[in-house]
């Protein structure tokens, strides 16, 4: 099963990731200054669906390629090495442009829910993260893949609703301060993209345990 301090690791990433701003963070500031904490919850619901479902997918997915091709596991590896430099070097490159929560209509909570799946399923950042940070905590030869891609996702979808709840709950704070500080949000691209960096050149060159 997956260590302590790789779960501990694993959760400090995610950690990260979602203290950068993105669509979900955007959509539920937005939702909870216009319509309130209920319905910044109810959206949240929805962005924890769509983890749930990537969870899923990417679990599958990576149990059954590591289980069925031989090299996959090393061809993953790379790849999701070349995407989390990708991801370095956007983020360095992001305008520095301040937060603003976009002016959106009142919703229905079922509207809301689905707004809030939908935000999240159609970023492909948090498909591509799941395939490129998964198998660089996964150790094949610790039990079952399934169970540790499991696990690991678990955290990260904890850790991701924690943050994000309390981001509802003070979501004029935020964006007050988010939007206040494009200096703030510069030196959090550059810690991001040093964070990114590492991770793809620690997996780069770690072989299969």
């Amino acid at each position: 099963m997956v260590a302590p301090a790789t779960l501990l690791a694993f959760a400090a990433i995610a950690l990260g990731m979602v203290l950068t701003p993105g669509p979900n963070m955007i959509y539920l500031i937005s939702r909870s200054i216009l319509q309130g904490r209920v319905a910044g919850f109810v959206s949240l619901a929805g962005v924890a669906l769509g983890f749930v479902f990537y969870l899923l997918c990417a679990a599958l997915g990576i149990t059954a390629i590591v289980m069925a091709v031989p090299f996959a596991y090393d061809a993953l590896r790379l790849g999701g090495a070349a995407y989390l430099l990708f991801l370095a070097w956007q983020a360095v490159r992001a305008p520095g442009t301040p937060f603003a929560p976009q002016a959106l209509a009142p919703d229905s909570p079922a509207r809301l829910f689905a707004m809030g799946f939908l935000t999240n399923l159609l970023n492909p950042k948090i498909a591509v993260l799941y395939l490129s940070l998964l198998p660089q905590f996964i150790d094949p030869a610790a039990g079952h893949v399934f169970a540790q891609s499991v696990l690991l996702g678990a955290t990260q979808i904890a850790v991701s609703i924690s943050v994000n709840a309390m981001i509802v709950l003070a979501a004029g704070s935020v964006a007050a301060f988010l939007g206040t500080r494009p200096v703030w949000q510069r030196v959090q691209r550059w810690l991001m993209a040093t964070v990114l960096a590492g991770l793809a050149l620690r997996l780069a060159l770690d072989g299969r345990r």
